[in-house]
This record gives C-alpha cells, structure tokens and sequence, in this order.
C-alpha cells in the first residue's frame, strides 16, 4: 500500500496538471496519470499530454507509455501503478496522481475487483466475432459457457458480454468469481490528500475553447494523421479520443476543418459535463471541493 500520495481529480480542462505539477514541485513528488486517453503515445496534444517542459519540471510517469493499437483497461492501469509502487518509486517522493478517469481513482481506493491480464490474441478474437456475429449471437454462447454471467447480461449488450467470455477462457473463472473477490486499496485514504476541481461551468466551458484552438495550433491535426496512419479499428479507446472523428472528416475533405473545430468543442463540453456530473455524485466527503 502507498501511505502518503495526493490525488487530484476533475473534469477535463479544469486546471488538474497544471495544479499536479504545482503540487509536485513544492512536495518533491512524482506526477503520475490518471487519466485513460493520456497513456495512448502518438496523442500527446490533442489528449493535453503535459509537454516536454512540464515533465523537465518534475518526473511524471505513465504517460504515453500505450500504444494506440492497444486496448488498455482500468485493471492494467492499476497493475502499471502497483509495479511503480513495488519498484520503490514513491518511496522517497509522493506521488500525485492527476486525471479525469474517474474509474482509476475508484480502483486506487479499493473499489475495483481484480481482474486477470487478457492475452491480445484472445480479446481479438472475440471482438471480431461480436463484429461478425452480434451480441446476441455471442450471448447464446455465454449461456452455454456460463450461464450465471449471462443471466445478469442484456443479450444485446456486446462490450459487457465479450468481457465476460474473454475473461472465462483467459482465466478458466466467471468473470463474477473475480468480481466476488473483496478489492485490495492501493492508496490509504487517512494519508492521502484528496482535492477535486469543480470550476465553474462558464469558465471551463472558456477553458474548454482557448484549449482547443491552441490544439490545432500546435499540430493537433497532424497527429490524427499519424494515428489514421496505423491503420487502426476504429473501435479502440484511442481512436475514440475526442477530436480523432472530427478531425479525420476535415483531412479527407467530409467536413470543413471549422466545422470540425466546432464539432470537437462541443463534444468536449458534453464530456466535461458528463465528468462533473460523476465525480458530484460520485467522489464521498473525503474529497476537497475547490472551483480550480
């Protein structure tokens, strides 16, 4: 278990790294993500990836070590901290984990069960057969494979059920034994430092802009021409990175570059409110509420 870290959660936009890396500095402590997009490499401006002067400033660890070809889950993003953890890393410095997801921070804190690694060729393969055959189809299969898993499913709900059958053949167990066991914390809350950012929502929503033409500015677009590249399924977690969609229909001429800029703000509003409105409800009184 990590004694002393500081955790610092909020929507996107709010001020988080900025505040980290702050944080970091006068603490002598080590930044590490928290947030699902910025593992991805390729994506280090559109998914406001701190830039190389930031990490000079401080270490910042779990950014950008993903390839895009990957589907990387909230369990491997644990297993990545845990082994930082066992390496001594946050011995000597506290770690300052920053980020949107809120998952992650609910599986630091105990609420996530343990789930095993799930070797690609397998998770490829079930995923091209819900491509091919639909969930109900698959459905069925579960049924038959375990039948206590799949009553607890909706037969059209493919992600949930693919889950649960790749988990089945990667570890011989119902993917309910896993979530059955109790959740080991890797962070003690009577020693953490915990502080969400809840700004107000028109100057987030200014953030929100300013952020984004500085994006494009910088090469936003070029990097979406990298990633399409790759040749990936569109399916993956990084190609459904916000502004990936929008940017792709303005580089093969589906939408005027403005309008993408526009479409991509827009998401990025909806995505911010989604964030707020979870962590509101989600994050208990032990967290402290700033406006960020």
């Amino acid at each position: 278990m990590i004694g002393k870290a500081i955790l610092i959660a909020g929507p996107t936009a709010s001020g988080k790294s900025t505040l980290a890396l702050e944080m970091a500095r006068q603490r002598g402590g080590v930044v590490v993500n928290a947030d699902s997009m910025q593992v991805y490499s390729v994506l280090r401006i559109l998914t406001a990836r701190p830039d190389e002067a930031q990490t000079h400033m401080a270490p910042h660890l779990l950014y950008g070590h993903v390839h895009p070809r990957e589907n990387y889950s909230t369990g491997q993003w644990l297993r990545d901290v845990r082994e930082l953890a066992e390496t001594d890393v946050f011995r000597d410095r506290i770690p300052v984990f920053v980020g949107g997801t809120g998952l992650y921070f609910r599986a630091l804190l105990g609420g996530l069960a343990p789930m095993p690694a799930i070797p690609p060729d397998v998770s490829e393969r079930w995923r091209r057969a819900l491509a091919e055959e639909g969930p109900q189809e698959l459905h069925r299969v579960l049924q038959k494979e375990d039948a206590e898993a799949a009553r607890k499913l909706k037969p059209a709900d493919g992600q949930r059920i693919v889950r649960a059958l790749e988990v089945l053949e990667a570890s011989g167990r119902s993917i309910l034994a896993w979530q059955a066991e109790a959740p080991e914390a890797l962070i003690d809350q009577d020693g953490a430092e915990m502080i969400l950012l809840d700004p107000e929502r028109r100057l987030l929503v200014e953030r929100i802009e300013k952020r984004f033409d500085g994006m494009i500015e910088e090469g936003a677009a070029a990097e979406v021409e990298a990633l399409l590249a790759l040749r990936l399924d569109p399916k993956l977690p990084a190609m459904k990175a916000i502004g990936v969609r929008e940017i792709a229909a303005a580089l093969d001429g589906r939408l005027r570059m403005e309008e993408a800029i526009a479409r991509t703000k827009a998401a990025t509003r909806q995505y911010a409110k989604r964030q707020g409105t979870w962590f509101r409800h989600q994050m208990g009184p032990k967290w402290e509420r700033r406006a960020g």
